[in-house]
């Protein structure tokens, strides 16, 4: 019988749901031609019916009623019945399916024979068979690893061109040989790269990100289907999809590990609100509704932020020795016992003497038990002695008793006295205001100058006046953590890491340290202060030391005119990274132009107007303090265009965007027009990061205009 896995076989012939009849396969690289071609006919009709298949899905979930024993259980039924409803909604812009496997008949493996549509999900018929396979079932593995000296089985594997949701092509690549043997490596014939997945990586791009389902190369397949105990670590150039692998291999795992990743929990983490809103319809596509994205300050709010620091500070608040500083702080706030306690029990009066009561502390301390955790257990091991010492006077005692005893006045007043109540907002105002606290907790670890660049002067009143910068958000989480256990998820997906300082991958080491992680990023393109020098200490840092890094070496994206171009940097931004190779090439992708500065805004004009009468998207990346004047400019020429300003909707406005350099990372745009590199790169110390960035931004066209010198390392 079929499974919902979508990993069975095809329905049988008298299905209404069956394959296509379609003719003998046609040659490696052919595609369909002008006229009426049998073939799509009849895969039209198919996809077609593939629809139809999806609503009746989707409309038998919508007809379950949530049963429930009673009420807050009706709810949470009528919620689950909601989110699988979401996920089988169809998206009309989109083919359910992008690829067909046809299974040799003589493999007299589990599939031979078999033929399957590969597409976003899984759609069965009426009767339970599916009419499309998901892209994550293993039946569907070979649509992304089988070559001509592995088949994989395969005798023939089709791909599907489309636009919108309509198919507009096929082409078929045969396999010879014996089915599911791996040639020697000397035999293999060289794959041919396929028309229609060009023609796919090249299609002009509007609005947020898209899926990569139909063109997961090799490489990227391996880190995507990796097992959930694997933290993997991918170092890619610009274009090599490095941010689809992390989304994709959330969608993976959501599929292969549904209950582990349900109960954990997962959590996609960018670097601003632009970056989240272009990639929100990744996984919403791939039919996964329900995934946390946010920002690393969204995670981090416990205080308001107005502040920023200066690059020196920020980058000492985010040096790993902070950890240290405030455990010290924290810890600081224990008091040696002054007193005895003394608890009235009846006629009797039990004491403990002020040295117990250090024996006990230091017990609990040397347990290296969290501050919070140590101050409810004090109070316990207070009980626990004096019921001890009540048996051995011959009473009688159970648990009451002893939650009794923990609960009277002098036992509580104790622990109050001894371990106080700590507030992390407040433990670290004082340690940021208090030249003694922190000179205490600081000692041997920060010199003066350090200290005297972290600390607050005059010192804020209180937490309400204070002016937290994001580097000091940081330190609360890890305050926080201090005093009470911060909970794990099953899985954290972190993108653009390089940027992140080591208290920040403290910060997010804490939500999966009983999970995972996918770490994606370009050390080349790490633009903060005290930003990751290597991946191995990043991942350190992490909580996750040894974990794999992988290289995406190959750009499918971006152009290799434009690429090379932008490579002229990278030996003074990572000189030990190898420069990407791109799977394409345009020799009029790039296009640098020197103008007079009067005549600069004219030519911007120009260029933008050009660029707008080409499909896709296009932007303007400039210095940030540059924004204001290029859009006055574009405003006299008559130049319609919007600002990125970081909001969620920013790309959601079409037409030209103008983008302050600072907001562009992790961003992809058709053509990209980028003003006055120079300034750009002279703008802060890791200019020529941020300028690599803004470079890498296209992937059909890029312009440069300049009335400035150009960095040396681009003449």
């Amino acid at each position: 019988m079929p499974s919902a896995s979508g990993t069975q076989h095809d329905p049988p012939p008298d299905s209404p749901a069956r394959d296509p009849e379609t003719p003998a396969p046609a040659p490696a690289g052919r595609a369909s031609g002008p006229g009426p071609d049998p073939v799509l006919v009849a895969e039209r009709e198919y996809l077609s019916q593939s629809r139809r298949f999806l609503q009746l899905m989707r409309e038998n979930v919508l007809s379950l009623r949530a049963l429930g024993g009673d009420p807050v259980s009706e709810e949470y039924l009528k919620a689950d019945l909601y989110r699988r409803a979401e996920a089988l909604s169809d998206l009309p812009g989109t083919p359910l399916f992008f690829g067909r496997l046809d299974y040799a008949g003589a493999t007299g493996g589990e599939f031979a024979g078999e033929r399957f549509h590969v597409g976003r999900r899984h759609v069965h018929n009426p009767d339970g068979h599916p009419v499309v396979v998901d892209w994550r079932a293993p039946v569907s593995r070979p649509f992304y690893r089988a070559s001509p000296g592995d088949p994989m089985g395969l005798e023939l594997r089709r791909r599907f061109g489309f636009s919108g949701g309509e198919l507009t092509a096929h082409e078929d690549e045969a396999f010879s040989g014996a089915p599911g043997t791996t040639a020697p490596a000397s035999a293999a014939p060289a794959a041919a790269v396929s028309r229609i997945l060009i023609e796919e990586i090249e299609r002009p791009r509007s609005g947020p990100m898209r899926d990569i389902v139909a063109t997961i190369a090799p490489d990227q397949d391996d880190i995507v289907r990796a097992g959930p105990e694997h933290t993997m670590c991918v170092q890619g150039a610009p274009g090599t999809g490095k941010t689809a692998v992390g989304l994709h291999r959330i969608a993976y795992l959501l599929y292969a590990y549904p209950g582990r990743m349900g109960r954990g929990g997962v959590l996609v983490i960018g670097p601003n609100r632009a970056f989240l809103s272009y990639i929100r319809n990744v996984l919403p596509a791939l039919g996964e509704v329900d995934v946390t994205q946010a920002t690393l300050a969204d995670l981090l709010a416990r205080v308001p932020v107005r502040a920023r620091d200066t690059p020196g500070t920020a980058q000492a608040k985010g040096d790993p020795r902070m950890a240290e500083v405030l455990h010290r702080a924290l810890w600081a706030g224990l008091r040696e016992p002054a007193e005895p306690v003394v608890v009235v029990r009846g006629s009797r009066r039990w004491r403990i003497s002020p040295g117990e009561l250090a024996a006990l502390v230091t017990e609990l301390r040397d347990r290296g038990v969290r501050y919070g955790a140590g101050r409810e257990m004090l109070g316990h091991r207070i009980a626990h002695v004096i019921l001890t010492r009540m048996e051995t006077a011959g009473e009688t005692c159970d648990d009451r008793t002893h939650e009794a005893v923990r609960r009277t006045r002098p036992v509580r007043a104790a622990v109050d006295a001894i371990w106080p109540k700590a507030d992390p907002v407040r433990l670290v105002l004082r340690l940021l205001s208090d030249r003694e606290l922190l000179a205490g907790a600081a000692e041997g670890l920060l010199d003066e100058a350090e200290q005297e660049s972290i600390r607050w002067d005059p010192a804020p009143r209180g937490p309400a006046s204070a002016r937290w910068s994001p580097a000091d958000a940081v330190l609360v989480d890890e305050a926080s953590d201090l005093i009470e256990r911060t909970p794990s998820l099953a899985h954290v997906v972190l993108d653009e890491a390089q940027d992140l300082s080591p208290m920040e991958c403290r910060a997010i080491g804490r939500r999966c340290a009983t999970g995972s992680a996918t770490v994606l990023g370009d050390l080349a393109q790490s633009t903060a202060p005290g930003a990751a020098g290597s991946w191995p200490g990043l991942l350190a840092h992490l909580g996750k030391p040894g974990s794999e890094v992988r290289v995406l070496e190959t750009g499918y994206r971006v152009p290799r005119q434009i690429l090379d171009y932008a490579n002229q940097l990278l030996g003074a931004l990572a000189p030990g990274l190898a420069p990407a190779r791109s799977l394409r090439q345009d020799p009029s992708a790039l296009t640098v132009r020197h103008e007079a500065a009067s005549a600069l805004p004219g030519a911007l004009a120009s260029a933008c107007e050009a660029a707008l009468g080409d499909p896709g998207s296009t932007a303007v990346i400039a210095a940030d303090d540059q924004v204001p004047s290029l859009t006055r400019a574009l405003g006299v020429a008559g130049v319609r265009h919007s600002v990125l300003d970081g909001s969620v909707d920013g790309l959601a406005s079409g037409g030209l965007l103008v983008v302050p350099v600072s907001l562009a990372k992790g961003l992809e745009f058709d053509h990209v027009i980028v003003i006055e590199p120079g300034r750009i790169a002279a703008a802060e110390a890791r200019g020529l990061h941020r300028l690599y960035v803004a470079l890498t931004r296209a992937v059909s066209r890029l312009t440069v205009l300049h009335a400035e010198p150009l960095p040396a390392l681009l003449c």
